[in-house]
């Protein structure tokens, strides 16, 4: 993953004694999204904040697009949207004068107002004063006010807070939109592992302010633990029978379902599948099983609260 849109090394950020982001080296491909993880207190926000130049790195460096912060950080960040923290606007105006406000500042951007109230379902709201709005929407409206700008790099730090399934699902969609059909790159911290895992390409996790884990999320999850899961009429039967077979380990049998820590082959998916039906026990199906995200995230950060 060389060249990345964001380069960070040996990246460090101290308050007194405390070490916020610790010697953190990390790349975000382009054209890709990509998740940052961690527990509250873990270094997110804070990368977040050194990466927009909001935040002086106390050793390290980080480059986006190409160009230093720091030293480059105009050029850097000329084609960079984001959400950082709680969106903030004014209440008194509505939602399509807050982002002509924002436009005023950037060329060519307040022709984009109404197709960017379209896109993030604010179309119809857009003409009422933002005070009245949920937090669902100011998040839409924050989004589509980083879009304005035309950005190359979207970072967006906890994007999804206030949303409904509905406006999580729509959320998802636009996100993959922006880098599969427009190839730009989203970098997003989120504490919604769930939706992270249908939504991103990559993702790292930070710990303590470390990177604890860096990959892809197909990677990371087949790097964890894999079994087998039995579908059968007699599960503490099927147990009891299994539990001799060299290698099998972990068997843990749950309503309908016996569940088997163990290398899930195809071999040993037929061998197993035998020795159930010689003794008469249904086999209503063998599936493979792998950690979710979710469960290696509690794994590698030892259960904290993302």
């Amino acid at each position: 993953m060389s060249g990345g849109v964001i380069e960070a090394t040996g990246l460090t950020k101290t308050f007194g004694k405390r070490r916020a982001v610790d010697d953190v080296t990390l790349t975000v491909p382009a054209g890709t999204c990509f998740g940052f993880l961690g527990p509250n207190g873990a270094g997110k926000t804070t990368m977040i904040r050194m990466m927009l130049g909001l935040a002086r790195p106390t050793a390290g460096s980080i480059s986006v697009r190409g160009h230093l912060i720091g030293d480059q950080t105009e050029q850097a960040l000329a084609s960079v949207g984001g959400i950082v923290e709680e969106p903030a606007f004014y209440p008194y105006m509505t939602g399509r004068q807050n982002l002509e406000a924002w436009a005023a500042l950037i060329d060519g951007a307040a022709p984009r107002i109404p197709a960017l109230l379209e896109r993030v379902k604010l179309a119809g709201r857009g003409d009422e004063k933002v005070g009245g709005y949920s937090l669902g929407m100011k998040q839409r409206l924050a989004l589509a006010r980083a879009l304005l700008c035309d950005p190359e790099l979207l970072v967006l730090d906890e994007p999804t807070n206030g949303l409904d399934p509905a406006g999580m699902a729509e959320f998802r969609d636009l996100v993959r939109e922006l880098v599969d059909a427009e190839n730009r790159t989203v970098f997003i911290s989120s504490h919604l592992l769930g939706e992270v895992e249908k939504m991103c390409d990559y993702i790292a996790i930070i710990d303590h302010g470390s990177v604890a884990m860096e990959g892809s999320v197909r990677e990371l999850i087949a790097a964890g633990e894999t079994g087998i899961e039995i579908d059968c009429d007699d599960p503490a039967k099927a147990r009891e029978l299994l539990a001799g077979i060299p290698g099998v380990r972990g068997l843990v049998a749950a309503g309908d379902k016996l569940r088997i820590d163990t290398d899930p082959t195809r071999e040993a998916a037929i061998e197993i599948n035998k020795r159930l039906v010689e003794v008469g026990i249904g086999v209503a199906g063998i599936s493979k099983t792998e950690q979710s995200l979710e469960q290696r995230y509690l794994e590698i950060t030892a259960g904290s609260t993302p």
